[in-house]
């Protein structure tokens, strides 16, 4: 008699899990169904309005990347009311490729070859740890120490923090402008430099774009 009973129990219990087997396998086209409906029953206004709010999204964003009657972007205008004087070593060639990038983006550029240019960053402020191979001093006093990017040289320049006297890009990054090699690029950073003797991170180049 126990054995049948616990027979029986095994039978029903595969009996029943038969039966919910099925009974999902018949609830999943209604489920589907259902779904599809949620998608497909909404009135037709509706999706007409997201696809319009898509496209006004769309057209936003192209006017406000890219307008179309605006004009492109000038390298050669973005310093072009700068003047400056480069400090470097008469045998320094990124120094020489520097300036040429600077006037090429409207700098105008007086270099002078100096036998010791440390005593031109100990004049003008620049801290031993940010130094590089020149230094660019413009008429209004600011300096720019190293392989500043134009960019970052005229953003400062437009609106200039009160505790800072200039930017400073450390050593000499392949890949910064003025010292491209083989297309090899090694990220780094524009550091402010501050009145006080501190420095901050201005701007980080994470890539040759972000340059220009």
């Amino acid at each position: 008699m126990r054995h049948y009973i616990h027979g029986f129990s095994n039978g029903h219990h595969w009996l029943s899990g038969r039966v919910l087997l099925l009974m999902a396998v018949s609830a999943l086209p209604l489920t589907l169904a259902a779904c599809s409906q949620s998608t497909t029953s909404v009135p037709d206004s509706q999706p007409v309005k997201v696809e319009q709010s898509a496209t006004q999204n769309a057209q936003v964003q192209n006017e406000s990347s890219a307008p179309a009657d605006s004009p492109a972007i000038d390298p050669s205008s973005l310093l072009k009311n700068v003047s400056a004087t480069v400090y470097k070593d008469a045998n320094c060639g990124c120094c020489k490729e520097w300036v040429g990038y600077a006037k090429d983006n409207g700098l105008s550029a007086t270099t002078q070859d100096v036998a010791d240019v440390s005593l031109f960053k100990d004049r003008y402020g620049v801290p031993q740890q940010m130094r590089s191979c020149h230094t660019t001093v413009t008429t209004d006093g600011f300096v720019f120490e190293g392989h500043v990017p134009a960019k970052h040289m005229a953003q400062f320049l437009e609106n200039p923090p009160i505790q800072a006297i200039g930017l400073a890009v450390p050593s000499m990054p392949v890949g910064s402008p003025g010292m491209e090699y083989q297309d090899k690029f090694m990220p780094y950073k524009v550091m402010q430099l501050n009145k006080d003797g501190t420095t901050e991170v201005y701007a980080a180049i994470d890539s040759p774009q972000q340059q220009l």
